[in-house]
């Protein structure tokens, strides 16, 4: 092949920051003939290089797409040897529907939908309309004309937010207002932080009620609760205009199929609870619309040091889709209450302390949820934010809490089930009978408690329950207490079964091996590097759990090979690694956001394969029974995934990071005296900047709701959103000589790859690697340079599968080894990911049609040179060299249900190599490499792929891995 080199390429450069992105589709891009090739871009050289080799972004700026055209694969080519003969595709094969599983990917799929014919929830009231939420609050506001009313201007109203929502404490704040001409200066309204809240206290609308302070004896001594009324607190979050467009009204049943055959559960409303009950209110209220209250509650630290606690109790509603209510800054959480902390040690007996404490909780949540009897038995009318006016039933459906909280709530007893009769001896027994309790029976004892203490006693054991004095639940209508008890992620799965997991296999394999075999897995998008290893690590949080839960396979996935600390069979460690596989396979499926008959039956599968061999941490001596509540609980995930719609509905982990917002930072606001008053008026100044700030942004739109209320479109979530490429408009490094690329970047046969990749696209009717060859050699390449990314993002494709559309979904590097100037310029190693390519003529879901390769540069043709190279074709914007591993065999290994890979080397000893177009990239991959006996010291995390040779698939990534590659 002759090189003719063009030498107007330009020196080194760097990176920039001058900011675009383009949009590149799944479906990429065909050569187009005839088209004019501009002058070549001019880069600016003033950008700066972020942590992880991108760009750091000022502006996303507008967007470019390069067309219609459809991506494919040249065939993977060796380095420096003689092709065959082999066949080649013809032409680009055509894009096929690589997701129609609705349920795991693709494009937004509406489902088919039944609805409760009879019932007319969600039916508004006759001539009952009020002013639409934000036209409302505005009636509120003085100031005439003034946008920032009731501050005097846009300034005053930033200070004013800056002070409430990030300042650094009223003080301060006297402080700095205080500075002499400060106020005037600025024009400010208020001179110091108590004006300021007088401002607020008096001006801005109250939008949530206000906090009350009731007292509540018990066992001789007086506790202060501070609770909001719950029924407008519903009230609030139906009426709020941020949720008018997207409140679920009626309960319905999806499917994946005209049939009905293939049932789908995702939004509260599609579980079998919604349908139910409304089918019980149709009976005693027709008309009447359901508005399910969630309650959660857990005690929280509020300090760095010391046991100072708090109890917080948070309201939100199952009317507000999940993914909106997931997310703390759509404020669709309300704080409820403040319970008692104390723990009653003034009373000497334990047995009646612990009794004291259970009966102070229900008394304080009883006092507190007492508005919901009547409201949930007769209806209320209630605005939502558009104005309409509808009666509503709000009725408590799910109590979401960790174990000792459901315990509490329900009155069981410690190592019980709180939602059915299971023995304590059988919790481990999948095949024990699942009786639901019998809540007719737990009243009927309940209601003895004016009677003789001793019956009352008896009845109350009998049932199950400790003896608790009107539990807050007794008379809530259509509550079945223990069936409202959920399944919960965090603590159950993570904080749960996996914590035990964990230190089960360190017991068994050896601390040291196991943290030496973390501190060599290779980098990834999706997986946090321990690089200290995992064994020395305390108070883990649940999401550490969930980041070794994507490489915690790979540690044992060839356990005959590694060094047991105990004298294992080989086949007990096979099935010590089912058993892993299994359980981590119900994690992943147990978090999807979507659930069809079909998963469903995949999650009980993983739970009866687990089972089936989870006797083995038994055999080998690491426990001696397996009666976990927390694994019995598992039992109950699919019934409750069917009754309340998928698990991230009632997942405990959201209500947790309220406890920053909602509980520390409110502390930290407090001289902590008396701290629960300032506490709760801090929160109701905070929530009304908020909710100020909103009607702000509103006004500024000018949006005006609509006068009714749209119907929102129904469309499933996915396990694995359609992705696209995000590239900055500018590269990383906008010239790079092609001796750079051999030397810093390992891309050892660059020109070779491009040159066949350039014939392929001036031939597609050239139809074997030898005809190929033959042009290749005689091209002449017009290139010495070429500008190089460093990295590629995938973000979703279609906005409505993420709650984020600028979310970085997964990213993939491709960048050389560098000097960090910040730390005595040591050198930063350089990193190349590994992706999974379409591979074949056509595109599906089954694994054998892509393949992995090491994306060891990404860069494009210059401008300049796409004439010359190509002769009036357009190439793919964006294009990777890959370095290729073997194909993918037709089955996965069989106990850990891995796929094994190799480097692909040709006959020379060479690694096959490509250039493709970057659309072609399906997706990051993680591969765990094959340890030996022994791990070998010169592996390292930033080296293992170059010096290990065998490998397996990563499939436990992420979600969307998991899906895809399992």
């Amino acid at each position: 092949m002759e090189v003719d080199l063009d030498t107007s390429g330009g020196a080194d450069g760097g990176a920039s920051d001058d900011i675009d992105v383009a949009w590149l589709d799944r479906e990429g891009n065909q050569p187009e003939r005839g088209s004019e090739v501009p002058d070549a871009d001019e880069f600016p050289w003033d950008g700066e290089e972020d942590d992880e080799g991108g760009i750091i972004p000022e502006d996303d700026g507008a967007l470019e797409s390069d067309g219609d055209e459809e991506p494919w694969p040249p065939p993977a080519v060796p380095g420096d040897f003689d092709l065959d003969q082999s066949p080649l595709p013809a032409q680009p094969p055509q894009p096929v529907d690589e997701n129609a599983n609705t349920t795991t990917g693709g494009e937004p799929v509406k489902p088919f939908v039944e609805t409760l014919q009879s019932s007319r929830a969600g039916e508004p009231l006759p001539e009952h309309v009020l002013e639409p939420g934000y036209s409302g609050y505005k009636t509120g506001l003085a100031g005439g004309n003034n946008q920032w009313a009731p501050f005097n201007s846009k300034l005053d109203w930033e200070l004013a937010r800056w002070a409430k929502v990030r300042g650094p404490g009223s003080t301060a704040v006297s402080d700095l207002l205080g500075i002499d001409g400060l106020q005037d200066k600025l024009g400010l309204s208020y001179k110091n932080s108590r004006e300021l809240n007088q401002i607020i206290d008096t001006d801005l609308p109250n939008d949530r009620p206000r906090f009350e302070r009731r007292d509540i004896k018990i066992a001789g001594e007086t506790f202060d609760i501070f609770y909001r009324n719950p029924l407008e607190c519903v009230k609030a979050l139906f009426a709020d205009p941020e949720f008018a467009g997207d409140l679920l009204l009626r309960p319905e049943r999806h499917f994946a199929d005209a049939s009905k055959t293939d049932q789908l559960y995702h939004e509260m409303n599609t579980g079998r609870w919604w349908w139910d009950t409304q089918q019980a209110l149709d009976i005693k209220k027709p008309g009447g619309t359901i508005v399910p209250v969630i309650i959660s509650s857990d005690k929280t630290q509020v300090t760095l040091f010391g046991s100072k606690q708090a109890y917080p109790v948070y309201l939100t509603i199952g009317n507000i889709p999940k993914n909106v209510r997931r997310k703390p800054s759509r404020r669709a959480h309300i704080l409820l209450a403040y319970l008692p902390t104390t723990k009653l040690k003034h009373i000497a007996s334990v047995p009646a302390r612990r009794r004291a404490v259970v009966n102070l909780f229900h008394a304080c949540m009883r006092k507190i949820l007492a508005p919901l009897t009547k409201a949930g038995i007769d209806g209320e009318p209630m605005a939502s934010g558009d104005g309409v006016i509808r009666r509503n039933h709000p009725i408590l459906a799910v109590y979401a809490g960790d174990y000792p909280e459901q315990l509490l709530v329900t009155g069981i007893k410690s190592t019980s089930c709180p939602k059915c009769k299971v023995t304590k001896e059988d919790l481990g027994n999948p095949t024990a009978p699942l009786e639901n309790r019998d809540l007719e029976g737990v009243l009927r004892a309940l209601a003895l408690v004016s009677g003789d203490p001793l019956e009352f006693t008896r009845a109350c054991k009998h049932n199950g329950i400790k003896p608790v004095v009107h539990p807050f639940w007794e008379d809530l209508p259509y509550v079945n207490i223990y069936r409202s008890i959920t399944s919960d992620i965090l603590h159950q799965v993570y904080q749960g079964i996996v914590k035990h997991l964990i230190s089960w296999i360190e017991k068994l394999y050896g601390p040291e091996e196991i943290d030496e075999r973390c501190k060599r897995f290779p980098p990834n998008h999706h997986i946090r590097l321990f690089m200290n290893g995992i064994s020395s690590l305390s108070r883990v949080t649940g999401r550490e759990h969930s980041q070794m839960c994507s490489f915690l396979l790979g540690l044992i996935a060839e356990s005959p090979s590694l060094r047991v600390s105990h004298s294992v069979s080989a086949e007990d460690q096979k099935r010590v690694v089912r058993a892993v596989k299994a359980l981590l396979d119900f994690a992943f499926l147990s978090q999807y956001p979507v659930h069809s008959t079909t998963t469903l039956q995949q999650l009980q599968d993983a739970l009866r394969r687990f089972h089936q061999d989870m006797d083995v941490f038994i055999t080998v001596g690491i426990r001696t029974n397996m009666n976990f509540p927390k694994l019995h609980s598992f039992l109950h995930y699919v019934s409750m995934i069917k009754l309340f719609g998928t698990t991230d509905n009632y997942n405990t982990e959201y209500t947790e990071r309220l406890h920053i917002d909602l509980a520390k930072d409110a502390y930290r606001a407090t001289n902590h005296k008396n701290e629960y008053s300032q506490m709760t008026i801090w929160l109701e100044r905070k929530e009304k900047i908020l909710r100020h700030e909103k009607f702000i942004r509103w006004r500024e739109l000018t949006i005006e709701t609509p006068s009714t209320l749209v119907q929102r479109q129904v469309i499933l979530p996915t396990v694995a959103p359609e992705r696209q490429v995000k590239m900055t408009k500018h590269p990383t490094v906008r010239s790079v000589a092609i001796s750079r690329l051999v030397d810093d970047y390992g891309a050892k046969h660059f020109t070779i790859a491009l040159a066949r990749f350039i014939v392929m696209i001036r031939n597609p009717d050239l139809r074997t690697n030898r005809l190929i060859e033959d042009k290749a050699s005689d091209l002449h390449m017009y290139l010495s340079s070429v500008p190089v990314y460093h990295v590629a993002k995938f973000i979703a494709k279609y906005p409505a599968q993420a709650d984020d559309e600028s979310t970085t979904l997964d990213s993939i590097h491709a960048k050389p080894a560098r000097k960090n100037p910040t730390r005595n310029k040591e050198v930063v190693p350089g990193r190349f990911d590994t992706a999974l390519i379409r591979d074949s003529g056509t595109a599906t879901a089954v694994l054998p049609d892509y393949r992995v390769g090491q994306v060891r540069v990404i860069f494009s043709i210059p401008e300049r040179s796409i004439l010359r190279l190509f002769h009036g074709l357009k190439p793919p914007k964006y294009l990777a060299y890959i370095e290729w591993f073997t194909p993918f065999r037709q089955t996965p290994e069989p106990d850990h249900g891995l796929y094994r890979l190799k480097r692909a080397y040709d006959p020379g000893g060479g690694r096959l190599v490509s250039v493709i177009p970057l659309v072609s990239i399906r997706q990051s991959v993680h591969l765990f490499p094959h340890f030996p006996r022994q791990v070998l010291q010169e592996w390292a995390s930033h080296n293992v792929l170059d010096t290990c040779d065998n490998f397996l698939l990563n499939s436990q990534t992420d979600r969307y891995g998991f899906a895809r590659l399992r």
